[in-house]
């Protein structure tokens, strides 16, 4: 109930931003009667695109915390706690960034880095993580998701997401647009219901084969973490052992808009839709890795 709570309440706020932006700005009239006016529909579509990506970026630290649970470690009680927040300091260091808030949260295995700065950023173990695995292997996980900060994979992550989106927006009203007037012949002076149709419908497939390409980053930026958990640890081995121990667990869930976030995810109806590369495509890649490449 309270993902649902949060995901109508992002939107709500998203789209809400969206009407006043497009109205201050006038870019919401790209429909005139001579037709398309491109640049605005791009302006549009643009500012469509990246207002929520940026804003769902914004708010990814209190947003993981509240859907999570996830309980900053503040003053460290005891040697857990004290272990991880040295260790991630220590890494911190080592990735030339500043000290990410740390966070344990109940659940399976597994765990997260987000936050929109470099500085300013989280990360959180699971409960299921730190029983089922070693010193070692947590260290590993925890290197692995400072890697994602040191690369700012998040704010990457978040511009290619606004790119697609943009495309996706602009392309879906373009060939809506085309069918209610080329095909459905529509003469009126506004838009019929073959427009708002098709632009539905376009929306949707485009959308569809916009998350193959966020997908493909997505998996590319996973093999790049887990190099630079190698580097930071100064040997893949122990990102090895991990992955493996990893491999035969069933992944804790996280919320939808954090799962590219975790160490490791469900395997997608089809692979071109994984956030995560196979364990055994990364395992391999780390066996065949050299330190500082």
């Amino acid at each position: 109930m309270k993902r649902i709570f949060l995901f109508l309440a992002t939107n709500m706020a998203v789209m809400l931003v969206l009407t006043v932006i497009t109205n201050v700005l006038g870019i919401n009239r790209f429909l005139t009667a001579q037709g398309l006016n491109y640049p605005m529909l791009l302006a549009f579509a643009a500012v469509v695109g990246f207002t929520g990506a940026i804003f769902s970026l914004l708010i990814s630290k209190p947003m993981a915390k509240w859907s999570t649970g996830a309980k900053v470690i503040e003053a460290p009680q005891n040697e857990t706690e004290r272990w991880l927040v040295a260790t991630v300091q220590r890494l911190a260091t080592k990735g030339n960034i500043g000290m990410p808030e740390v966070a344990i949260y109940e659940g399976e295995a597994n765990a997260f880095a987000t936050g929109a700065f470099k500085n300013s950023s989280l990360v959180a173990v699971s409960t299921g993580l730190l029983v089922s695995m070693t010193k070692e292997e947590v260290e590993a996980v925890l290197a692995h998701e400072v890697s994602h900060i040191v690369n700012g994979d998040m704010v990457t992550l978040t511009l290619i997401q606004g790119v697609v989106n943009t495309f996706v927006v602009f392309f879906a009203k373009v060939v809506g647009y085309f069918v209610d007037r080329v095909v459905l012949k529509n003469d009126r002076a506004g838009p019929g219901i073959g427009y708002y149709v098709t632009d539905i419908v376009c929306q949707i497939v485009f959308g569809l084969l916009a998350s193959l390409i966020v997908a493909w980053f997505s998996r590319q930026r996973e093999f790049r973490a887990d190099a630079g958990a190698a580097n930071l640890m100064g040997t893949p081995q122990p990102m090895v052992n991990a992955l493996a121990r990893l491999g035969g667990m069933q992944p804790g869930e996280l919320p939808q808009s954090m799962a590219a976030s975790g160490i490791s995810d469900k395997a997608g109806v089809m692979a071109l839709f994984s956030s995560h590369p196979p364990m055994a495509e990364r395992i391999a890649a780390l066996k065949n890795f050299r330190l500082g490449a």
